[in-house]
C-alpha cells in the first residue's frame, strides 16, 4: 500500500475556486445574453431593455424575445415564438409558460418583463 501524502489548498488556491465558481454560478442564474439589449435576470424572471432602432433581441429564461416594432404606446415583441401586442397598465399577456408585460416605452428604449408562471 502506498500512502500518498495530500496537500491542502493553499488559500490562494481556496480563494480563486470559490471565485470562479460564484462566477459560473451567476452566469448559470442569469442564463442571458443580448444583441442591442440590456437584461436584468433573477431566477425566474427577467427585465430586458430593448434598444429601439436597432435589431435588438435578448435570450433570456431559456427562451428568445425580440422587439419587432413599437408605435406610440403600442409595442409588439417575439417571446418563445409568438408576437405579442403589448400596451402599458394591461394585464400580463401569456405565452409558452411566461407571463410577459410591458413596463415602459420611450423614444430611445423599450422595457418588457417576462417571468416564468408559477403553474407552466
Amino acid at each position: 500500500m502506498t500512502k500518498r501524502s495530500a496537500t491542502a489548498p493553499t488559500p490562494l488556491r481556496r480563494t480563486a475556486g470559490l471565485l470562479a465558481g460564484l462566477a459560473l454560478g451567476v452566469a448559470v442564474l442569469a442564463g442571458c445574453s443580448s444583441d442591442g439589449a440590456d437584461t436584468d435576470c433573477a431566477l425566474d424572471a427577467c427585465t430586458v431593455t430593448f434598444d429601439r432602432g436597432v435589431d435588438a433581441s435578448a435570450s433570456i429564461l431559456g427562451v428568445e424575445a425580440k422587439l419587432i416594432g413599437a408605435q406610440g404606446d403600442q409595442v409588439t415583441v417575439e417571446v418563445a415564438g409568438e408576437q405579442l401586442s403589448l400596451t402599458i397598465g394591461q394585464q400580463a399577456a401569456e405565452v409558452g409558460g411566461f407571463a410577459v408585460t410591458l413596463d415602459s416605452v420611450t423614444d430611445q428604449q423599450v422595457q418588457i418583463r417576462v417571468a416564468r408562471n408559477a403553474g407552466g
